[in-house]
This record gives C-alpha cells, sequence and structure tokens, in this order.
C-alpha cells in the first residue's frame, strides 16, 4: 500500500474514532452529573400543585433523573413522547425512589409504578401513553391520587 493512502486511512480512522467518541457524550450525561436545564410546565391533580421539568427529546428522556440526589417534594418530571406506546421505565443510574404514573393524552393516570433506586426492574404502562410524569415514591399515596385521577396543565390542553 503507499505511504500516502496509509496516512490517508491513519487520518480517516482517527476522525471516525473522534466522531464516536462526540456522540457518545453527547447521549449520556459524565458520570455522576445530572441534566438541569430543562423547561418547565406547571401541573396540577385536584388541589395539588406540580413543577415538572419537561423531558422531551430523546437524549432528555434517556437521561431523565439520573443522578439526582435530591429533588423538592412538590417537583417532578414530566417525559412527553411524540405518540402514545406502551412505555417501559427503569431506574438505572437513578438514586431517588419513584413512583410513575402513566399518562393518557387527557392527562388521565392510567396506572401508578413505584420504581427502586439503581434497579434495572422494566415498570411499564398499562395501555398506551403519551406522558410519564415521575414523583417522590410515595407522594401520589400521601395525595391519595390514584389510577384514573386527571392532571392538568398546557401539556394536556393542547391535545
Amino acid at each position: 500500500m503507499h505511504a500516502a493512502t496509509v496516512r490517508l486511512l491513519g487520518r480517516l480512522s482517527s476522525f471516525v474514532a473522534a466522531l464516536v467518541a462526540a456522540s457518545a457524550l453527547h447521549a449520556q450525561p459524565a458520570d455522576g452529573v445530572p441534566q438541569t436545564q430543562l423547561p418547565r410546565t406547571t401541573l396540577t391533580v385536584g388541589m395539588h400543585r406540580i413543577d415538572a421539568q419537561v423531558a422531551q427529546t430523546p437524549q432528555q428522556r434517556e437521561i431523565g433523573l439520573m443522578f439526582r440526589r435530591e429533588m423538592p417534594q412538590h417537583e417532578g418530571m414530566l417525559f412527553i413522547f411524540e405518540q402514545p406506546g406502551v412505555q417501559c421505565f427503569w431506574m438505572r443510574n437513578t438514586l431517588l425512589p419513584l413512583t410513575a404514573a402513566f399518562v393518557a393524552d387527557d392527562g388521565t393516570i392510567v396506572n401508578l409504578a413505584d420504581m427502586q433506586p439503581l434497579s434495572t426492574a422494566s415498570h411499564c404502562s398499562a395501555a398506551p401513553v403519551r406522558y410519564v410524569l415521575e414523583m417522590h415514591q410515595g407522594w401520589f399515596d400521601k395525595k391519595r391520587i390514584k389510577a384514573g385521577a386527571r392532571l392538568s396543565g398546557v401539556p394536556f390542553s393542547s391535545r
């Protein structure tokens, strides 16, 4: 093989390796670093107000609440998907015990699932949904909110 071709192939493989590394950096946060700059929306359920961070891109949804060590009691994260589907969540790299509310387009909670920190056990919606709201584990129970309750807020009024 000609020396110039070998040098070109070497540079090309270095370039490809750099691209792969850069895309991996964008796909996951640095170990232990939670995502913090997400848009927010206010939701209500009954007389209770929720300040929810909104995860709507694939990358935001993949990272979710990973690596968070704390979160105020009235806050949560609303995951928004493009299409309704059976949504399944796990808690890899998530340090807080959470409850996932799987929510239909009209804001009705389809089902709730308690999820343990650092677990890879899968928790799925009982029907196709577009939204999943994660709150501190026990928040829904303390407020006596069950499947069938209806969330209100901008995401549910635009459907």
